[in-house]
């Protein structure tokens, strides 16, 4: 059975989706932009929106009642790839071993203009 997994400690949908499903033992979460759920703010560096797309992920996956060490498959959508190198330092601080499966994709343009967003698929 498919479930919604919604939690408050990550930003709430900007458009019909929900912020993850539950189907079987699977998690996948919607792209995570880099928005702190408490002041709906942006900061501005690649580094400081990795670190809040994941850890509005890990909020999604927690509330699911997973974790980032169940993690395996991730989709990084990057604005500019010349920010990858920067992207992965931040990464690599949260997924540090068993490393999950990755794409790594430059797009044209994310919503609200941010340089990054992150969606994952995880296990319970």
């Amino acid at each position: 059975m498919n479930a919604v997994i919604s939690t408050q400690h990550a930003p709430g949908a900007i458009g019909p989706y929900s912020q993850a499903m539950k189907a079987g033992n699977f998690i996948f979460t919607s792209g995570q932009l880099p928005i702190d759920p408490k002041t709906g703010e942006m900061p501005e560096t690649i580094k400081e929106q990795t670190t809040l797309s994941l850890e509005n992920v890990k909020a999604i996956l927690e509330e699911a009642g997973s974790d980032l060490s169940k993690v395996v498959k991730t989709t990084v959508f990057l604005k500019d790839m010349n920010h990858f190198a920067q992207m992965n330092e931040v990464y690599t601080t949260y997924f540090t071993e068993n490393f999950p499966a990755r794409s790594a994709i430059q797009i044209a343009r994310l919503p609200k203009d941010a340089l990054v967003e992150i969606e994952v698929i995880a296990t319970l």
